[in-house]
């Protein structure tokens, strides 16, 4: 039965990809304290019990799925931009892309007797259409222990290159058994699946996903962060939700103002109040990059 390498919240970047690039997913532990999952739970609880459960097998008939967390809780900010993983996320990217983006966050509630998901890998939210490109690097954050009987996360190990078709075999899986304040950090193209929750308690994980800069979001981040909420932000995180260019000439708008009263192609930035020095599609920077491909 293979197992996840599990690593110290602080290891390097590149022993941290070492990993991913391997086996399509790796542990990192204590990555989370108790006082910040409390803080988290305080701020989400209320819309976590209000979610209702899934409405077919795959989202789980026992399983609440939450979402908005960026305008819904400061502390996940802060777990977006963690700069262990943001650095894993952007280093990993890198070689698809000029800029990466938020894709989705999401809480997800496994309550007891969930069942088993099936085996799929993310990816596929694109269809799968994309060939020879990684389109995204995912965590799971766990805020209660993940155990193999309250339905720790499935993976298989290895499985990055497979065909799409390739199903695995049980003694190919094993389960992301991490204890609470871990993260789950996988890759688009891994295979995996939420466990069977056979236990008398929740098994509650964030899924917070990031990926590449010109690709459609799984989480319309635009509208479960509006610009009346996102302008207070840091800027790095409004970047993330999408409030910026995904590469040149990608994303621009024109404010729809009477003649004269507005600008002309302009960076998302501007719906914020950020402008940039004159107009034009996108900056500086992200030209000369185009240019240079």
């Amino acid at each position: 039965m293979p197992q996840l390498v599990t690593l110290p919240a602080d290891t390097p970047t590149d022993a941290i990809l070492e990993v991913i690039h391997r086996d399509g997913a790796a542990i990192l532990e204590g990555a989370l304290d108790a006082e910040t999952r409390s803080r988290f739970l305080a701020e989400t609880r209320p819309y976590m019990d209000a979610t209702r459960l899934g409405r077919d097998d795959f989202a789980g008939r026992s399983t609440t799925r939450t979402g908005a967390l960026v305008a819904r809780s400061p502390t996940c900010r802060d777990m977006i931009l963690d700069p262990r993983v943001l650095a894993c996320a952007k280093q990993f990217l890198a070689p698809y892309c000029l800029r990466i983006q938020l894709h989705l966050t999401q809480i997800i509630r496994l309550k007891p007797g969930q069942g088993a998901q099936y085996i799929h890998r993310d990816r596929w939210a694109w269809g799968k259409y994309l060939k020879d490109v990684e389109p995204q690097f995912n965590t799971i954050w766990a805020l209660t222990d993940f155990t193999e009987e309250n339905g720790a996360t499935q993976v298989v190990p290895g499985s990055v290159a497979w065909d799409d078709d390739r199903k695995p075999a049980p003694e190919e899986i094993c389960q992301a058994v991490m204890p609470a304040g871990s993260v789950l950090l996988y890759t688009g193209s891994v295979f995996h699946g939420g466990g069977e929750n056979r236990s008398d308690a929740e098994r509650i994980g964030v899924n917070l996903t990031y990926t590449l800069g010109w690709l459609r979001q799984e989480e319309n981040q635009y509208l479960s962060c509006p610009p009346e909420i996102a302008r207070d932000l840091p800027v790095e995180l409004q970047d993330l939700l999408g409030y910026t260019v995904g590469s040149y000439a990608l994303g621009y708008y024109t404010p729809p103002l009477p003649p004269g009263e507005g600008p002309e192609c302009v960076g998302p930035e501007f719906a914020l109040g950020r402008t940039k020095p004159g107009e034009g599609f996108g900056d500086d920077e992200i030209l000369k990059a185009v240019q240079n491909i």
